[in-house]
């Protein structure tokens, strides 16, 4: 099976050795994404909630550019820092997505890259 890279400029840029996705057959996997703006690179200020948004808006750039949509992802995976922003994430979420809802863990983290508090993945299957 061949792998072919996924990347588009509206998500950041990886920051290491890495792909912002990766289509293999027919399913994409979607690197973890951290709440950088695309365009400067710098973690959203604001706290979790608009970092959260930025995580959303970053996967949905690179799901776009594998030919798909958030409704698309059959497993997505939330990291988190503080797990008292667990709530926030589901309230978040039932703005970008609709059911059926994704499978779905959710991780307590003590550090993430750039200092985030939150970076998510996810499987998709456009």
């Amino acid at each position: 099976m061949s792998k072919q890279p996924i990347h588009t400029d509206t998500a950041p840029a990886a920051i290491g050795t890495y792909s912002q996705a990766i289509r293999a057959g027919d399913t994409v996997y979607l690197s973890g994404q951290i709440p950088l703006d695309p365009q400067t690179m710098e973690l959203v200020s604001g706290g979790a909630e608009p970092q959260i948004r930025r995580v959303f808006d970053n996967l949905m750039a690179v799901a776009e550019a594998a030919g798909g949509t958030l409704a698309d992802i059959a497993k997505l995976t939330v990291y988190l820092t503080d797990l008292g922003d667990f709530s926030t994430v589901n309230e978040v979420m039932a703005e970008y997505f609709t059911e059926p809802y994704p499978a779905r863990a959710a991780i307590g983290v003590a550090q993430l890259p750039k200092g985030a508090a939150v970076e998510m993945d996810a499987v998709l299957v456009p």
